[in-house]
């Protein structure tokens, strides 16, 4: 006998434990109940995956529900918030139980792992479109944003960068490289976010590198009205994107490709000192606007470009 909606719900997504107590009535109901605790805010952010633009037909399901849930922690980690629901809504074009199984096992991999309550969502018929929206919590005014950036602050990042770029070439036959780890974090990237709740009293602006750095970036540049310097022989690469450079000698190519999800912030030099994780000096803040890259001792300017939906 086939699904229905609400057994699909009961069997692959309802029953599982609450992590918060902020949870105070889940699926079930025409609506979840979640308490702020007294002296905080709650971030929202919400985040949509459809097949053959965010991920290619046939990807891995344990892997899709595990980077779905990831992609918008990562947000959450962005702003230095601690997660604590979200809700799910999945767009199929049928009930594949297998497919399910697998796909909710990636998803709750990743809630158990950050104490996340998935707390409701939707099912509908259609094109296999994947939404999420998450919810965290932050000390009020303890908000990380994108409109903080002094110039003279120093710029940040966490990991390394282009890995994620480098595993979706693999992943389309683009490039012959070996790279595992390129793979993992295209396929399963790991938010940030314990930097980003280490970083609330000490970061001037935060974005998380979704869209590739000189974009996302830019973001802050854009917000705070200031410009950046970037020093190409600090930003930490992998092995295997050192290859793929020896290769190609496209050198922009881990400043524009996306989906590493590593954080990019900005921190005064007196508060430097108080960063206690692994991170990286990339640059720092300038008045004028635009990106400038120091590489062999030469200065260019960075266009900033990265994916966006609607461009030509």
């Amino acid at each position: 006998m086939a699904l229905t909606e609400f057994g699909l719900i009961s069997r692959f997504f309802a029953g599982k434990p609450n992590y918060r107590s902020s949870t105070h009535l889940g699926i079930g109901d025409d609506c979840a109940l979640l308490k702020v605790p007294d002296g905080y805010q709650l971030a929202v952010t919400t985040d949509t995956m459809v097949e053959n633009v965010h991920f290619l037909r046939g990807t891995d399901p344990r892997q899709l529900g595990f980077k779905l849930l990831a992609v918008n922690l990562s947000d959450l980690a962005a702003m230095g918030a601690e997660p604590v629901a979200v809700s799910l809504a999945l767009t199929m074009p049928e009930v594949d139980e297998n497919w399910l199984s697998e796909f909710s096992t990636g998803f709750q991999a990743l809630a158990e792992q950050f104490k996340v309550d998935l707390i409701g969502g939707d099912t509908t018929t259609g094109p296999l479109t994947l939404t999420v929206q998450a919810m965290g919590l932050i000390p009020a005014g303890e908000a990380l944003l994108r409109s903080g950036a002094r110039p003279g602050d120093l710029i940040f990042m966490t990991g390394s960068l282009g890995d994620a770029g480098l595993g979706l070439k693999m992943a389309q036959h683009q490039s012959q490289i070996d790279c595992e780890k390129a793979l993992q974090r295209f396929n399963c990237p790991l938010p940030r976010v314990q930097e980003g709740i280490a970083l609330r009293t000490v970061a001037s602006s935060c974005i998380d590198i979704s869209d590739g750095l000189s974009a996302d970036l830019g973001h802050i540049l854009e917000l705070s009205s200031v410009g950046a310097r970037l020093d190409f022989d600090q930003i930490p690469l992998s092995a295997g994107v050192h290859q793929y450079l020896n290769e190609t000698g496209d050198w922009s190519f881990p400043l524009c490709a996306g989906d590493d999800y590593e954080l990019c912030f900005t921190v005064a030099p007196e508060k430097a000192e108080l960063l206690n994780f692994a991170c990286t000096q990339i640059g720092i803040i300038e008045s004028e606007p635009g990106i400038r890259i120091s590489r062999h001792g030469l200065i260019d300017t960075l266009k900033v470009k990265g994916f966006e939906h609607f461009s030509k």
